[in-house]
């Protein structure tokens, strides 16, 4: 009984959380009439119904439950599959780049030592507080000077201005945990700076890699404005500015935004619960010393 106010408090606030997420899938689920009926439906009836889902653009079907006609209309009446695979080469092009480059700007940030250390980590943290919206203008400016607007490149350079100051200051804390001695007796050994860096502080340092880039994919993956302001074809596309800019012509397909938004989510959900233990550790390394 003492502990039953905890429980109630948790399992409210799981309900909150959780809610988004639940009736987001259910709205995927609904047919047109469900979603716009007053009071809200629930549990999607009509949409658990067998009838005809379209598979193809030429007028294919199958007989299955008419909730499934969301999600296949998600790829016949847009090409999702190539915000996907946009999406994907961003988001992952930028994660490599920014542990590439952060992992070693982090190991001499942490453990070099040299005038303006303090300065740089400064610098870094005033570029991450800029407003995206406050420099995406000059940032088009810019690009387009070097025609690399509605390109790969064009994405994965912007996105670095917020996803490498993350990478950095996570990585340098991971770094800094790490103890100094192991430095000073590999140059006692012989063994450079990067040698020292790739083969004895690196794999140290591999849980908290792995969370950094976890977290700089999911920033990457969803970010809108910057996608949005330097692609302008079709086939450009990310998945957060596909999902947007689904709406018809007549009306907003609410029923096929869900389902997309459901599709992408997903990856990520799979990635983070694959990765969990990994990412614990990460997040909780030198957390207790000994």
């Amino acid at each position: 009984m003492r502990r039953l106010p905890f429980y109630l408090g948790l399992s409210f606030f799981l309900v909150i959380v959780a809610f988004p997420f639940y009736w987001q899938i259910v709205t995927s689920a609904k047919t047109s009439d469900e979603i716009w009926a007053m009071p809200p439906v629930w549990i999607p009836v009509q949409g658990l119904e067998t009838g005809d889902v379209p598979i193809d653009a030429q007028g294919g079907t199958i007989r299955g439950p008419q909730f499934l006609t969301n999600y296949t209309n998600v790829f016949l009446k847009q090409p999702f599959g190539r915000y996907l695979l946009n999406s994907t080469i961003v988001s992952g092009s930028t994660t490599l780049f920014c542990l590439l480059v952060g992992a070693m700007a982090a190991f001499a940030l942490a453990k070099l030592r040299f005038r303006g250390k303090n300065l740089v980590l400064a610098l870094v943290l005033s570029v991450s507080m800029f407003p995206p919206v406050a420099i995406a203008p000059s940032l088009f400016l810019f690009l387009s000077q070097f025609r690399l607007v509605d390109t790969y490149m064009g994405l994965i350079l912007p996105y670095t201005t917020f996803a490498l100051p993350l990478a950095l200051w996570n990585l340098t804390a991971f770094f800094r945990q790490v103890p100094s001695e192991l430095l000073e007796s590999a140059r006692v050994d012989g063994a450079g700076y990067f040698i020292t860096f790739w083969k004895v502080f690196l794999p140290l340092v591999a849980p908290g890699m792995f969370t950094t880039g976890i977290l700089t994919f999911i920033c990457a993956w969803n970010e809108f404005l910057f996608a949005l302001f330097f692609t302008t074809t079709e086939e450009m596309r990310t998945v957060p500015v596909g999902i947007a800019l689904f709406s018809g012509q007549y009306e907003s397909p609410w029923g096929e935004i869900a389902a997309a938004t459901v599709i992408v989510t997903l990856p990520l959900i799979v990635l983070v619960l694959a990765a969990q233990k990994r990412i614990v550790a990460g997040l909780t390394a030198g957390a207790v010393k000994g």
